[in-house]
């Protein structure tokens, strides 16, 4: 059998695009919840476009969302009667200090989650938790510019502590911030970064990267301190780059892409800056505001990887080299030798697989995937119910290609968890009809619906792959 017996197969999903209740409990606002559906969002989600509150011009997908806030001890049984041996999820940390900057915390907010996962471990399904999933507080974005701000540093590790103890003996696994290298592409969505005309946002960008990762350092010691039995994840958006050609260019571009992107796990693995990065800093003339503390921390590394897997990238460094692919943050060429989904992300497999080996490869600790899934347009009958053979197709061929990497290449590996496990507000395109759940949840792009869930096919499908540990893949 090629996954161990404890091996945590689940699924995922994050507060802010499927628990709703915004203004609920307590919670203060996030930065993701001002960003709009519509031909704004792509303009606010990478800082370009000012929007620190609501308007009555554009319709905000995240304020209720799925409504989880109110369903999820519905939900929670239909992931236990799938089998989850585990359920990714993120807590908001608006909901826990409602500006951010507080001493005490919001009681409501706490008590909530607690409420969470003691259900979820009636059903033996063990929570996976994301501190920072695309959210920071807007009030620390208005008053101290987000995580440019040496202060947010101490703010984020007041809330960390603070979860960490009222949760000891409810959860074990912890991802600090997720798809942290989105923060470059993304990154009012990613770190509540708006930029001002005369910035140079590549500095603020890798200010705001440095006070994240001295952030999470200084968290993980904070876990392992409160709970010995902690185990703290890093989290990247991930996916093996391609040459476009044998070009020697082509190749050296691809490798310039993998220092880009791995520079934030290379540190929280490793516990310092890679030389490339620092020759980087030299040549940009980026003066990083650092304490020297800041790099003892940076020493306290993560006990596992984690990552989001949907599609490899395909990297030119020749000028009119192939065409750029559509519908992702993270820029590609398009690869003549694979298809694309209705979003235009190529599906590879096998890129999985090479994924898992490199990032092994690199960092010799245990690797988790954290989110893997396929966006498209369900069509349900009367009943609600859908055929998804594409979306089973999609995932058959993924964790066929994991497990290669595992039995055969010997990949340590300690989880999976599909993305959307339920339908959800999309992050990219703020969209419900790109759906990525095992359950169709009625509600529309416009936000209307009645909310019923309704397994598809993938549901029963997914329960038979869990019961056989991977085994049954058909």
């Amino acid at each position: 059998m090629a996954f161990a017996e404890n091996f945590l197969w689940g699924g995922a999903i994050a507060a802010n695009q499927a628990e709703g209740g915004v203004l609920e409990g307590g919670r203060g606002l996030s930065n993701v919840d001002l960003i709009p559906h519509g031909e704004d969002r792509l303009a606010v989600i990478k800082g370009e476009l000012k929007m620190f509150d609501f308007d009555d011009l554009h319709f905000y997908p995240g304020v209720n969302a799925i409504d989880m806030y109110h369903h999820y001890l519905d939900d929670i049984r239909l992931f236990a009667e799938m089998g989850f041996k585990t359920f990714r999820l993120s807590i908001s940390w608006a909901r826990i200090f409602p500006k951010g900057d507080e001493l005490e915390p919001n009681e409501e907010g706490l008590l909530f989650y607690e409420k969470l996962f003691k259900e979820m471990r009636k059903y033996n399904i063990e929570p996976l938790v994301t501190l920072a999933h695309f959210e920071i507080p807007m009030h620390l974005v208005k008053e101290y510019g987000s995580w440019r701000n040496r202060k947010v540093i101490d703010f984020f590790c007041r809330y960390a502590e603070t979860v960490f103890k009222r949760y000891k003996g409810l959860v074990k696994y912890w991802l600090t911030v997720n798809e942290i290298n989105i923060l470059l592409h993304g990154s009012f969505m990613g770190a509540g970064l708006y930029f001002e005309p005369s910035e140079n946002k590549t500095h603020v960008k890798y200010q705001a990267a440095h006070n994240q990762l001295v952030a999470s350092s200084r968290a993980t010691k904070i876990a392992h301190e409160i709970d010995p039995e902690n185990k703290i994840g890093c989290m990247l958006a991930a996916g093996v780059h391609y040459p476009y050609s044998c070009h020697p260019q082509d190749y050296w571009a691809t490798i310039e892409r993998d220092h880009h992107e791995y520079f934030f796990t290379d540190v929280q693995a490793r516990g310092y800056y890679p030389s490339y990065a620092l020759k980087f800093f030299e040549r940009e003339h980026i003066d990083l505001h650092a304490e020297p503390s800041d790099f003892d921390d940076l020493k306290h590394t993560v006990d596992f990887v984690s990552f989001s897997y949907y599609c490899s990238r395909t990297i030119s460094g020749v000028e009119g080299h192939g065409e750029l692919n559509p519908g992702n943050l993270l820029q590609s060429t398009k690869n003549e030798y694979l298809a694309s989904s209705q979003w235009g992300w190529q599906i590879d497999p096998l890129g999985l697989r090479s994924t898992l080996n490199v990032m092994y490869d690199r960092y010799q600790k245990p690797l988790f995937i954290v989110e893997n899934g396929l966006g498209a347009i369900d069509e349900p009958d009367a009943n609600g119910y859908v055929e998804d053979d594409y979306r089973i197709d999609y995932l058959r061929s993924h964790i066929a290609a994991m497990k290669d990497a595992v039995e055969i290449d010997g990949v340590d590996l300690i989880g999976y968890t599909t993305w959307g496990c339920i339908d959800l507000v999309s992050a990219g395109t703020g969209q419900m009809s790109k759906r990525y759940g095992f359950i169709y949840v009625d509600l529309d792009d416009a936000g209307q619906g009645s909310l019923k869930r309704t397994p598809k096919k993938s549901f029963y499908w997914y329960k038979k792959v869990i019961a056989s540990n991977g085994e049954d893949l058909a």
